[in-house]
């Protein structure tokens, strides 16, 4: 059994049914890209994964659990950590305290993100809702591996951030990749940067996998019929 296992997941919302069948398997230490045109399911997929968002269909496995019954902070507890899009900050708090808010022993600490993110340290005292958009960001990554989770996921870790900002955060990322054995979930558009750090891909059509291999074999035929704008 994989570490992360989705079989067949269906869900909705009220009478809105978002997720038709959806398909995701991911080892220890691997990255995957979880890709689609907007619209197509990605963040349910994740609200599922992280039990936000009851399926009412499918199982969903990780480490050998069934994540069904828990709710979202049991799965947390278990070792998934979210990045959301949007970064959602605590606003008032200062970095410092954003990061230990929901800080679990590990080996994440508040040394080891800012030797990450040097700019969070930098940052240390000022309140969350003055920092820049990326600092936000770096914020978020901060604080989700303060709670030392063995999988993370990140939506959209890198939309509407400046280029050179984006370019910081992938290397973060590439950095997660080679030095630590964490798991990643990493939903994002750019496909060349994806190609850079993940080990498979999983695409999604109207709520449904279309596509799941090896990141070397998506070819072109798949990303313009599946990602094209």
């Amino acid at each position: 059994m994989s570490f992360l296992s989705v079989e067949g997941i269906c869900a909705s919302y009220g009478p809105s049914q978002a997720l038709f069948g959806v398909d995701l398997a991911l080892e220890e230490g691997e990255v995957c890209a979880l890709m689609g045109r907007n619209g197509m399911g990605k963040s349910s997929t994740i609200k599922v994964i992280c039990r936000m968002l009851r399926h009412s269909a499918g199982q969903v496995t990780f480490d050998g659990r069934d994540l069904g019954p828990m709710p979202s902070h049991k799965a947390a507890q278990a070792g998934l950590g979210l990045v959301p899009e949007g970064r959602r900050c605590f606003g008032p708090l200062t970095v410092y305290e954003n990061l230990i808010a929901a800080a679990r022993p590990g080996a994440w600490d508040y040394d080891r993100v800012c030797t990450l993110f040097p700019r969070l340290g930098e940052r240390r005292d000022q309140q969350a809702g003055l920092l820049s958009g990326g600092e936000q960001q770096m914020l978020a990554i901060g604080r989700a591996l303060m709670t030392n989770p063995r999988l993370l996921i990140l939506d959209e870790a890198t939309e509407g951030l400046a280029p050179v900002v984006r370019q910081e955060i992938w290397d973060a990322v590439a950095t997660l990749k080679r030095d630590t054995g964490l798991a990643l979930i990493v939903v994002d558009k750019s496909l060349a940067e994806l190609r850079r750090v993940a080990d498979r891909a999983v695409v999604l059509e109207r709520g449904r996998t279309v596509w799941a291999g090896a990141m070397r074999d998506l070819d072109r035929q798949v990303a313009d019929t599946y990602l094209g704008v």
